[in-house]
């Protein structure tokens, strides 16, 4: 239950993750990847998976509801119709989040703050004591597959990856919307009035 408890609280955290690269004035380090014989341009209609990555077993998240309403819209304003049976595209999710931990030291070098009065003229010995900081953070991954339902081959892929941050964690709705949006932009069909990818 626990276990449960935290792998929920982690997907949460994730996602907003990605969010919060989102928030950054250069948005999140998105790449996307397609198989190069698939026009997705052919493709007239989508589905989710029937549980999708985000999912827990036995029921639908509200992170996998969110993904699945930005996905939709992109997909829409694109001229996908929806289509619950019989779909050409399956789409699913996956998130992730990992824990990551920066180490910096100041050294004393002449780089400013009190030290700066040595600026570059001289050095200190090699075992000069250090100030050092570690920073801990978390980076979180969101990715959207797009399946050839027929075939059953992934035909394209888009990842966000952004450093999470609580501004992200305060507002998941919006964050998820803008990270969805950002994939989308480098998807290869283009919405109407937007260049394409």
């Amino acid at each position: 239950m626990q276990a449960s408890r935290l792998s929920l609280s982690a997907l949460a955290s994730f996602v907003l993750a990605v969010v919060l690269l989102g928030c950054q004035s250069s948005g999140p380090a998105v790449r996307v990847d397609g198989d190069p014989s698939a026009n997705m341009a052919s493709y007239k209609t989508f589905a989710f998976f029937d549980q999708v990555s985000t999912d827990k077993v036995g029921y639908g998240t509200i992170m996998s509801t969110r993904l699945k309403d930005a996905t939709r819209r992109e997909l829409e304003k694109r001229g996908y119709q929806y289509a619950p049976t019989g779909a050409q595209l399956l789409i699913n999710f996956n998130v992730n989040l990992k824990d990551q931990a920066d180490v910096q030291s100041e050294p004393g070098l002449g780089m400013g703050g009190y030290y700066g009065y040595r600026a570059g003229m001289y050095g200190v010995w090699g075992g000069y004591p250090q100030d050092i900081e570690t920073v801990h953070y978390q980076i979180g991954t969101l990715t959207i597959d797009m399946v050839d339902a027929g075939k059953r081959q992934l035909v394209w892929q888009g990842t966000a990856q952004g450093r999470v941050s609580k501004e992200l964690l305060q507002n998941p709705g919006a964050s998820v919307d803008q990270v969805v949006t950002d994939i989308f932009a480098r998807y290869p069909v283009p919405a109407p009035g937007a260049p394409a990818a």
